[in-house]
This record gives C-alpha cells, sequence and structure tokens, in this order.
C-alpha cells in the first residue's frame, strides 16, 4: 500500500479551484456534470481507502474475527502506517458510514413526508397546496411532480408563474435532485469536498434558469420571478429536493440571467484559468482513483498470501 494509500484523503484539494471557477466560466450544466462526477470519484476512493486502512488496523485488535495470519509481524512490515492511521480509520469510516446513512434516510423521509401531503390532491403535474407560506419544489418520484403554495402563486403573475414552472421542470428533466444528492453525499465522506456540494448546489439552479429562460424565451421574466420568490420564500423541503429561489446566492443568480445566455462549451479551453483548474481537477480524481485502486490490489495479494487455505 505504502503512502499511496493516504493520497485519496487529500487530492480532494485539487478541486477546489475549479469549484467556484466553473460557477463563473462553464456552462451550468457542464459545471453541475463535471463537478458532481469529479465529487463523486473522489469520495468513493476516499472511503475505499478507508476501507483498507480498517481492515490493517481491525488486524492488530485483540479478538478480532479476522485470519490469525493478516496479524503475522511480516505481512504488519509490508502494510505500513498500521499502528496509528490504521486504527484511526475505524471510527473514522463509522462516521462517514453514519453521516452518508442519514442524509439519505432524510431524503428518503422528506419526499415520503411530501408524498403523503400530497395524498388529497388530485394527480396531476402541478399540486397546489392550500398554504399561505411561499414555496415551490420539484418532487422526482414515480410520478413527477411540481409542489407549489396558493401563497407562492398570489405573489408572482402569469409570466412570472410560467417560468417558475418552467424552472421545476428542468429540474425534474434534469435529474437535479441525483446530483445534490450525490454532493451531499459525497461531502460527508470527505469533508474537503463541501466546496463541490456549495457549487453543484449553484450550478443546478442556474441550469434551472438557462432551460426556463430558454422555454419562456424571455431571461429578464425568469430573474423578476427568481427575484420576486427569493423575497417571499420562507422555507423548502431538503437540501437534497430542488427548489426555487432557496438555493444559491440570488443576486448571482439574477445577475446572471440578466446577462447573455452563456455559451453551451462542454470543456473549457485549455490554457485559461477555468480550463487549467478542470484539469487539474480531473488529474486529481484520477490520481485519486489509480492510488486507491493499488492500495486495494495491493493489500489483497499481501492478505491472500497470509491467509491459510
Amino acid at each position: 500500500m505504502g503512502v499511496f494509500v493516504f493520497l485519496p484523503l487529500v487530492l480532494p484539494f485539487t478541486a477546489w479551484p475549479i469549484a467556484r471557477l466553473a460557477e463563473h466560466h462553464l456552462h451550468p450544466r457542464t459545471a453541475t456534470w463535471l463537478l458532481s462526477t469529479i465529487a463523486t470519484v473522489l469520495a468513493v476512493c476516499s472511503t475505499l481507502c478507508l476501507g483498507l486502512l480498517m481492515v490493517v488496523g481491525t488486524a492488530q485488535l485483540p479478538g478480532n474475527p479476522l485470519p490469525d495470519g493478516w496479524s503475522d509481524p511480516e505481512v504488519r512490515d509490508a502494510v505500513p502506517y498500521d499502528e496509528v492511521a490504521g486504527r484511526a480509520a475505524i471510527p473514522a469510516l463509522l462516521a462517514v458510514l453514519a453521516g452518508c446513512a442519514g442524509i439519505t434516510w432524510r431524503h428518503f423521509r422528506v419526499r415520503r413526508e411530501a408524498l403523503r401531503a400530497l395524498a388529497g390532491l388530485p394527480d396531476r403535474s402541478v399540486a397546489v397546496l392550500p398554504d399561505d407560506t411561499a414555496y415551490a419544489y420539484a418532487l422526482p418520484g414515480g410520478r413527477d411532480r411540481i409542489v407549489v403554495t396558493a401563497g407562492m402563486l398570489a405573489e408572482l403573475d402569469g409570466p412570472e408563474r410560467r417560468a417558475l414552472f418552467a424552472h421545476e421542470r428542468a429540474h425534474l428533466a434534469g435529474r437535479h435532485h441525483r446530483f445534490l444528492l450525490a454532493t451531499q453525499l459525497a461531502a460527508r465522506a470527505n469533508p474537503f469536498l463541501r466546496p463541490l456540494r456549495t457549487s453543484v448546489a449553484y450550478t443546478t439552479e442556474r441550469w434551472a434558469d438557462e432551460e426556463a429562460a430558454a422555454a419562456t424565451g424571455n431571461r429578464q421574466t425568469v430573474a423578476r420571478a427568481v427575484a420576486k420568490a427569493a423575497l417571499v420564500t420562507r422555507g423548502a423541503p431538503s437540501a437534497t429536493l430542488a427548489h426555487f429561489a432557496a438555493v444559491g446566492p440570488v443576486p448571482r443568480r439574477v445577475a446572471a440571467l440578466l446577462a447573455p445566455a452563456p455559451a453551451a462549451l462542454h470543456w473549457p479551453p485549455v490554457f485559461t484559468p477555468a480550463g487549467l483548474a478542470a484539469w487539474g481537477a480531473t488529474a486529481g480524481a484520477a490520481a485519486s482513483a489509480l492510488s486507491s485502486a493499488n492500495a486495494a490490489f495491493t493489500l489483497f495479494f499481501i492478505l491472500k498470501a497470509a491467509t491459510p487455505l
């Protein structure tokens, strides 16, 4: 394993530059896919390496159920850093698993409660709740639905309502809740990935804003709807469900909508800050994958040789 087992734990630092640059220099769709993919790869690799270190540490604990050969001195010499890092990885991995399980449970609990609240309403693509509190969100599931309150509709005029519905339909069509949930889990698996979680929460909203602007043909109307909704919104169901004007810096979203539409480039030019940051983050994710794979294969063959038939 060697020192390579530790690289995936710190390589998320390579993604920090692109986390902010992607918001300004990439199309929101491209930024969302890039940041979510990098965050997922880095999170999986760091969790895998914690698991490898936990195996090393657990083999040293008295009364463990692992084969005796795994704690043989020769095996310990071939697997360094077991005394401190191996044992410290045990509570760290348990904390990661507990945190990810908690986020997943809250996500499905919120969806279940939202569906329960809609039980008495007509089975339509848009559900209007008789609530004076203003909010709206996209509810994915077996039948995707847009949930909006009477309080929100009362604050918007006709064109602004159409912008709201186009925005929420874009969330559903793009499956934005999956990106949000993936980056939430990634940030819980490795705290160094929190900037990517924040950026994806913003880029998914920007992605939906741009889709709504294209659908309505009026960027100013969408900007006005976002601004008005942000002033009256009082709550949202969950950070893993996309909701209107409640995620991301709203002034930046409005300013972006008042500017020309972003170019739909799939990858930034190499010799630009965004291009260099994107390649740096991609290289970091690739190095993380290679390091974790190297550590996993090395440990596998070492422990296989030490395991009695």
